[in-house]
């Protein structure tokens, strides 16, 4: 299926219009099949034991409105203006054959549990700004360190609530809860990383293209949900407690807040999968630190450490994945680390000159 996918991007690339619907149908499915992890990971996980389409009509219809109203506040937009930033803002009339392998490969990785940065991996293959990608990707470092400072101080605190007051079985508000945290979490994803999706498509659809992009992506959830997240939901699974239900509405509430923050800050894109990694981070390392037995305490951190570690590696991996391809594709990207690059060497040149010597009146000295 990759070798054929490949195969369809090379010989589609030529004609725009074609290559323009294939890219968002590999856009559309990789990046929230990557993704889904951080924001209905833990509302599949905690809700195995319900009916799939249950689950797919719920999410289904928070991603319909969410879409519909930037659609009709922004003139046809469906990216809450994150594709109206500087660099993002103008829409292909082309496209090469690597930009359309770009969500081949995302999908490539999420087939083998890789939490990428979907913004990064599939946003830089169009920016025409060079300082524009690396906008995003400040913001998503800053993003990944704030949560998992977040993530600590919360659950310190939450553990020890949990530990003394909260046990047993879970009263059936929490499966209220869960559902309207785990819809805001999903709506406040959607308004980040609908850009993700929508980069090959024109930046105003008309009302055929819009219900071709809410069509294909809502009946591609029920595919995902009836897959139970597919095989990259096994990172979430690996986490501690993320199935019981009241852990998993924590979790998605501090994530969501998160998030909604950011989309207030900017219109810039980011990775959310930073700031989600980030998240479960904090949240294993402050579970750990929170053992009462000394022996525990040290097994656990170190269990922690290394998840986090493994996290951040595979996360890193696919940020060296995107950017190398990126700078293969995106040729302002290219001239943007040049010139850099060169006005570096100039400096340090600028720098090291040797002093010029004192005149003496002979030429030969």
């Amino acid at each position: 299926m990759i070798a054929f996918l490949f195969f369809v991007a090379g010989v589609i690339s030529e004609y725009s219009q074609a290559a323009m619907w294939f890219g968002f149908a590999m856009a559309g499915y990789s990046a929230i099949a990557n993704d889904s992890i951080q924001t209905i990971g833990t509302f599949i996980s905690s809700n195995a034991h319900r009916k799939w389409w249950y689950l797919w009509l719920f999410m289904g219809g928070v991603f319909l409105v969410t879409i519909s109203v930037s659609w009709f506040l922004y003139d046809g937009d469906v990216s809450y203006q994150r594709l109206a930033t500087k660099g993002f803002d103008t829409a292909p009339t082309s496209f090469s054959f690597l930009q359309l392998a770009a969500p081949v490969i995302l999908l490539i990785l999420t087939r083998m549990r890789m939490p990428v940065s979907t913004s990064i991996l599939l946003l830089s293959a169009f920016s025409t700004q060079g300082t524009a990608i690396v906008d995003v990707l400040k913001k998503s470092l800053s993003g990944y360190f704030l949560a998992f400072g977040i993530a600590i101080a919360v659950w310190f605190v939450v553990s020890k609530i949990t530990r003394k007051y909260i046990k047993g079985k879970p009263a059936p508000y929490w499966v209220f809860f869960q559902w309207m945290i785990s819809g805001f979490l999903w709506s406040s994803w959607i308004m980040q990383d609908a850009a993700n999706i929508a980069v090959f498509l024109p930046r105003q659809l008309s009302p055929v293209q819009f219900g071709v992009f809410a069509a294909y992506i809502f009946f591609g959830l029920g595919i995902l949900f009836y897959m139970r997240g597919d095989k990259i939901q096994k990172v979430v699974n690996e986490k501690a407690g993320v199935t019981d239900v009241r852990a998993a509405t924590t979790v998605d509430f501090v994530y969501a807040m998160i998030l909604f923050y950011f989309t207030k800050v900017n219109t810039i894109p980011m990775s959310t999968t930073w700031v989600f990694i980030g998240l479960l981070g904090g949240r294993e390392l402050a579970i750990s630190f929170s053992k009462r037995r000394a022996k525990k305490r040290v097994k656990s951190v170190r269990k922690a450490l290394l998840m986090i570690g493994k996290d951040a590696l595979n996360a890193s991996i696919g940020l060296i994945v995107s950017l190398l391809l990126a700078f293969a594709i995106n040729s302002d990207l290219r001239d943007t680390v040049i010139e850099k690059n060169t006005e570096v060497i100039e400096e340090n040149i600028e720098v090291n000159e040797p002093p010029a010597l004192p005149a003496t009146g002979e030429e030969s000295n």
